[in-house]
Parts: structure tokens; sequence; C-alpha cells
């Protein structure tokens, strides 16, 4: 079998010296891909012609002697609701797959092809992002390259499997409720769902407007911070992208230093399995935060999301459900349409708690920097598992897997889902979630993490 590849960094930094070609980079990137990825179906489309051509580009940059970017012929994936210049955005869909060809790359594409990135293709997702398993009733489902049996998470689990199998170091993914964390906490890679508005969503087929945040999965911290810095930045065209200049990441070496952090408890205890209560002690023993911190009223947040996306999610497809409804999958179709139906004073009353929200999760952050939670309540679960066991109680499986991951998004606040592995099998995701902004921080925590071994990615073993 074709070898995984390194790290983004060590990737760009060998093209640079010369060691290696860009091209040679793709060539190996794509070999993996054939070798890899008809058992786990992580792929929808494969851009090889485009991925060539962009190594080439970078190679003739190094020998003309040009900076070839920061990412010089690291290999990527896009989740496949992610615009590609030429090619059909199908967002996990039947119905997309009739739409027009997309004229342009999205800013998030752009902005990678820019640093010198190679695109490899589009990977898949749940239909609409609508979805925490990416097991896709149009295209078949994604496994997790740790275990085939089980899921990658979702919704950007094709993007979560390709770097966890050593495919591609880097991939785009989105989260709106956690689609970015849960894949990473069940394929054990690290993930980044920044700040509201930090990254820009324009060429993005959007899921909810309100609550859609773009970011990374990575297997280093190093490559989590390279990309998310290329990322970030204003963009006009995305009416929700801020204004706010881009910042560097500096300093990520310095470590937990002078940061407060504390664990979450009640709500964030109360349904989670044992494997991640552990993950959770693991990573608060090693930063030694021993003070506890409860959220006001997470249940209610979570309820309040739940309404938001619902409604905006119907709202956004209600001429495809008037027109294609027989050609959705029947569980996005039902949810979709029971969003659709929503009373829109339900919507707006979420809304009015979501403001109010906000400003109490504010002042939490003056007294705490770091706040650490599960990413999800189990680890990797059975494809085709439809209930899981919380709490001693028997609940659906899907929507439950965001149980962790909606009260925080709901806010908007950035989230580095860092990867455990405790006694069991497989691994367990942690979330380290800060105030607005705070990305830095984040990443100089996680950094600490990965350093002293106690979070960790390795490329899943393939047979």
């Amino acid at each position: 079998m074709t070898p995984a590849l390194p790290t983004a960094v060590e990737i760009a930094a060998s093209i640079r010296s010369k060691r290696v070609s860009a091209r040679e980079i793709a060539a190996a990137a794509l070999a993996r891909l054939r070798t890899t990825g008809p058992e786990l179906n992580a792929f929808t489309l494969v851009t090889a012609d485009r991925a060539l051509a962009e190594a080439v580009k970078v190679d003739e940059a190094i020998a003309t002697g040009r900076d070839p970017g920061p990412l010089a012929g690291v290999p990527y994936a896009v989740k496949n609701l992610f615009d590609l210049a030429g090619e059909v955005t199908v967002a996990g869909s039947k119905i997309n797959r009739d739409d027009p060809a997309a004229t342009a790359d999205a800013t998030a594409v752009t902005r990678l092809h820019q640093a010198g990135a190679v695109c490899l293709g589009a990977v898949n997702m749940g239909e609409y992002a609508y979805d925490f398993t990416t097991e896709n009733s149009h295209y078949g489902p994604t496994r997790n390259p740790h275990d085939p049996t089980r899921s990658p998470g979702g919704s950007s689990g094709g993007s979560a499997a390709a770097v966890a199998a050593g495919i591609v170091p880097i991939a785009l993914g989105t989260d709106t409720n956690g689609s970015i964390r849960v894949p990473a906490s069940f394929c054990g890679i690290w993930g980044l769902k920044p700040t509201y508005g930090r990254v820009s969503r324009t060429g993005a087929f959007l899921f909810v407007e309100s609550l859609d945040h773009v970011g990374p999965f990575a297997r280093s911290v190093a490559d989590l911070a390279v990309t998310f810095e290329t990322l970030q930045g204003p963009d006009p065209r995305d009416p929700a992208c801020s204004a706010r200049a881009a910042e560097p990441m500096t300093g990520l070496t310095s470590g937990p230093a002078g940061l407060r952090v504390a664990v979450l408890g009640g709500y964030f205890e109360k349904g989670a399995s044992a494997e991640a209560r552990a993950a959770v002690g693991q990573v608060a023993a090693a930063l030694q935060a021993d003070r506890r911190v409860e959220l006001p009223t997470p249940e209610l947040a979570r309820a309040a999301a739940y309404t938001i996306t619902a409604a905006e999610g119907g709202h956004r497809h209600l001429a495809r459900l008037r027109t294609r409804a027989g050609d959705f999958d029947p569980k996005t179709r039902d949810r979709f349409l029971a969003g659709a139906l929503s009373p829109a004073a339900w919507l707006l009353q979420a809304h009015k708690f979501r403001a109010a929200w906000r400003d109490q999760i504010r002042e939490i952050f003056r007294d705490v920097d770091i706040l650490l939670a599960p990413a999800t309540p189990v680890s990797a679960t059975k494809i085709g598992q439809d209930m899981v066991e919380l709490d001693g109680i028997e609940v659906p499986l899907r929507p439950n897997l965001g149980l962790f991951t909606q009260p925080i998004s709901f806010v908007g606040l950035p989230v580095v889902a860092a990867p455990v592995w405790t006694a069991g099998p497989l691994p367990i995701g942690v979330q380290l979630i800060g105030a607005p902004w705070s990305e830095n921080s984040l990443l100089r925590v996680a950094w600490a993490l990965e350093s002293s071994g106690v979070c960790r990615a390795p490329v899943a073993k393939i047979e």
C-alpha cells in the first residue's frame, strides 16, 4: 500500500528545499487515495488533473525563485459543498447534480490555492450537512479509517476520514452544530471551528446561515494553525464575515502559561460515557485544571439551536421540498419539512434567547480563558446504528451526537477538537473552548497537549 503522506509542514519544507517536487507529492497522494479510497468511500470527486497542474505551478515558482506560499505543494480535500471551478457542487445531495458547474472556487479554496496548496478533490458528507454520521443515501456511507464498520462522524465525515487515513494532511469542513468536532472526535484528528465570521463562507453551499462556520482538519497542531492562518480574514462577499484583519498565529510553543482553564460540569458530564469523561479528565490533569464551571441552561441553548437549524434549513430548501421531495434522503427531507412548518414566533424567540445567552457566556469568560468538555458523548458508533445509551437511557443516535457541541456553536465560540486515546480501542475528542477571537490561545493549549503526548492523531492503520 502507498505510504501515508507526512504532515503539511513537513511536505512544504521538503518541497521548498527541493528534496521532493510538488508533483511527486501530488502523485503520491493520488496513489494513496487509489489504495485506500474504495474501502473508505471518502471521495466523491477526484480532481487529479487539477492537482497535478497546481503542483507543477508550485514547482515552477520554486525553480524561478518565487515564494510558493506556506502550504507549498500540500494536498488537501474539501467537503463537497465548497465550490470548485468547473465542478458541480453537490452538497451531498442528488438534487444538486442538475445544477450548473461552479464558475469560481470558494473563497476558502482560493486562499488555500494562493498559499500553494494542491486540491485533490471533494469528499463525502451528510446530505445538505443535516447529519452527524455521513451515512449518505446517495453516495454511500463513508467509513471510519480506524474501524471500517464504524461511522467517521458527520456531516464533514469525508474530510475527517481522508485526513485520518493519511490521504491528505489537511481538509476543509463546515460546522453548524458540531460537524467539524464530531468527525474529529470519531476519527481521532484535530479540528478547528473558528469564531463565527472569522473565515469566509463565500462559495460554500450553506445549511444555516446564522450558525455555519468553515474550518480545517489536520493531524498536527502546526498544520491546523498554518491552515487556519491561511483561511482567516475579511471577505466583503460574505455578510457574516468580520471586517477584522487576519491575525498571525504566534507563540504557539509557549503553551498554556498564564491561561486559566476550567472543566465544564453539570450538563456536559451527565450524558457523557465513561470514555468521554476519562478523556476530559486526562486533558484536565495535563493542564492542571481543577476548577469546574457550569454554563447557564445549556439545554435551552441546544433547544434554541435546534429551532434555528430546522427553521432556517427548512426555509432554504423550501423550493426543493415543493418540487423534488422524492429526491431527498427521507430522513433529511422530514427534518427539513418539519422546520419549514415551524411558526415564525419560535424562530424569533430562539434568536432573542441566543442574544441573551451570548451575553451570559461572555461573563463566564471574564474569569476563565479555556473551557474543557467532551466533543461527543461516545466514541465512533456502528454504521447503521440508530440508538445509543446515554446516562442509562436509550435515545436516538444522530441528534444526540451533537449533545455537547450544539450549545457552543450556538453563540459562535471558537473550539479546537483535540484527539484523545483512552483505554478503549477508538479515539474520542475533547473540546477546547475559548472566547471569541481566542484561536491563538486555543492552539497554544493544543500544542502543549500534543507535545506532551496527551493528545495525538496517528494515521489509521488500514489493512
